[in-house]
């Protein structure tokens, strides 16, 4: 197959210092997005798995993996589905010995792999972001978490436990940043300001979890989210001010210093 791309790159330029994205409709009557990158086009599936693949029949290996974990750890109690005892003749339970659960890990192999579906969601959220489409960079940013999570949980060699965790603020920031827009652009600027002071804390937690307290600070994922915060104040009602020192009057009488330190910290931020 011989197909030259030069008149469709030459149709949508490259535009160099801006994320260059559209949305197109595509042969199967999907939507698909685009990227413009210096040397080519970028074209991912804007639901599913960016290539479109299905690894063992699932979306998505994250979900492979997590439906592994399942069953490893037992699947869902009986009495849970509504069946008491699932269903077993009395006795049963006791005529049986227990079985253990099959230990779950993640292989080095299995972890290169989620990591390079990582990147796919991370181009696709970043792209998203641009378009426009809040709810959907919330989901690829909430699911690039779990992988992190699972990673960091089962990956059998030290170092696929650990090589995600650099991306954890990034992630963190962004999905903070999109639940904010969508509330904004429901005319929401209290849910704003919450996604983002939950983002803050998502990244305080974050810092002191990993000895790095003193980079929170400098943290350039937090300095994004601040300055979002600082433009999105004016837009607050006038008795935002009035509703933290009541919130932290509460938490000093409930004598929860931690909530207290963290609601002086917001007052501080609000304008006089």
């Amino acid at each position: 197959m011989n197909v030259d791309l030069t008149q469709l790159l030459n149709d949508w330029p490259y535009e160099p210092g801006k994320i260059n994205v559209r949305l197109i409709q595509g042969e199967d009557g999907e939507q698909k997005v685009q990227v413009r990158l210096d040397l080519g086009v970028l074209q991912m599936n804007i639901d599913g798995r960016p290539d479109g693949h299905t690894p063992h029949g699932y979306d998505n290996l994250l979900e492979y993996y997590e439906a592994r974990l399942d069953e490893a750890s037992g699947g869902e109690d009986p009495e849970e589905r509504g069946e008491p005892g699932g269903g077993e003749p009395a006795g049963a339970a006791e005529a049986e010995a227990p079985q253990e659960a099959p230990a779950f890990v993640l292989t080095p192999e299995d972890c290169r792999a989620l990591r390079e579906e990582a990147v796919q969601y991370y181009h696709r959220y970043v792209a998203l972001l641009v378009l426009e489409d809040y709810d959907r960079v919330v989901r690829d940013t909430t699911r690039n978490l779990r992988l992190l999570d699972l990673c960091a949980e089962h990956a059998q060699a030290e170092d696929d436990r650990t090589v995600l965790e650099q991306f954890r603020p990034y992630i963190t920031m962004m999905r903070a940043r999109a639940l904010a827009s969508q509330a904004l652009r429901d005319n929401e600027p209290k849910a704003a300001l919450h996604a983002i002071d939950e983002g803050i804390e998502s990244l305080r937690r974050y810092f002191a979890d990993n000895d790095a307290t003193d980079m929170f600070e400098s943290s350039n994922e937090v300095q994004m989210l601040r300055g979002m915060r600082e433009s999105l104040v004016p837009r607050l009602p006038v008795s935002q001010k009035s509703e933290l020192r009541q919130r932290l009057q509460r938490a000093i009488e409930a004598e929860n210093y931690e909530l207290a330190a963290i609601l002086r910290d917001e007052l501080k931020m609000l304008p006089e």
